[in-house]
């Protein structure tokens, strides 16, 4: 019974896995089909504060879900959950929010929340960095 466990988890992990990279190839032709757009819009190659954010986080949008991407693979390699880029990809989800809101339309709470967050993220990239480092290297 754990061996079919298994094999339906693997199954499934590489039916996720295709489906990010359906979804990935998308999002990155919406990324071109933007681009393209916005450049070739009178005045041309000239881009708005507006387009430029919406670009930026369409560009960010993709690389998180390379990152995701990623470390779907590395489970499926390694059978472990790669923490360094878990929070990466939380990070640079956090850092296109940040991009594309308008922090006028946002309450004081609001603000020193994400300003929480982007902290409190940086600190744990910080820490598994510095963890791995003082790890002793594998002599096999």
């Amino acid at each position: 019974m754990l061996r079919q466990l298994e094999r339906f988890e693997q199954i499934i992990t590489y039916i996720l896995m295709f489906m990010m990279a359906i979804v990935i190839l998308l999002a990155t032709y919406e990324l071109a089909w933007l681009l393209v757009k916005d450049v070739m819009t009178p005045p041309l190659f000239l881009l708005e504060i507006q387009e430029l954010l919406e670009l930026f986080g369409m560009f960010l949008l993709v690389l998180i879900g390379i990152e995701l991407l990623h470390s779907v693979k590395t489970y499926i390699v390694r059978r472990v959950i790669h923490l360094e880029a878990v929070i990466t990809v939380a990070m640079i989800a956090v850092a296109r929010k940040i991009i594309v809101l308008e922090p006028k339309e946002l309450s004081d709470g609001t603000l020193l929340g994400i300003a929480a967050l982007v902290l409190t993220l940086s600190i744990g990239y910080y820490l598994i960095r510095r963890s791995r480092n003082e790890e002793p290297p594998d002599v096999t």
